[in-house]
């Protein structure tokens, strides 16, 4: 068996990889665009921020859930003996910090 190629199959494996090169080079060019570029670039931000809202979420509600377990309990009622507490140390902290002001003012 003889592996001699002839003109016509030189000929067809030329014009085939001349079709391949050039979709290689239009699969580089498109690549190497700017505005593919800045599209990469703004996909992998954007993927970014979402994962960082995603994560600062769950975050944050799990904060909400921790904080309403304390003052409410199962059946969803208040629970009086830690809401009154609580409550007085922010009317004495909103005092406190009324009285600086007027002080300020004053003087």
């Amino acid at each position: 068996m003889s592996d001699a190629r002839t003109p016509v199959d030189i000929e067809a494996d030329i014009v085939r990889r001349r079709q391949e090169l050039a979709v290689a080079l239009d699969e580089i060019a498109v690549r190497v665009h700017p505005k593919t570029i800045m599209g990469d670039a703004k996909a992998r931000v954007a993927a970014s921020v979402d994962r960082t809202l995603g994560r600062a979420y769950v975050s944050a509600n799990g904060a909400v859930s921790d904080a309403r377990a304390r003052f409410v309990d199962e059946s969803g009622a208040v629970r009086m003996d830690r809401v009154v507490p609580l409550a007085a140390v922010a009317v004495v902290a909103v005092g406190g910090v009324a009285l600086l002001s007027a002080r300020r003012r004053r003087g």
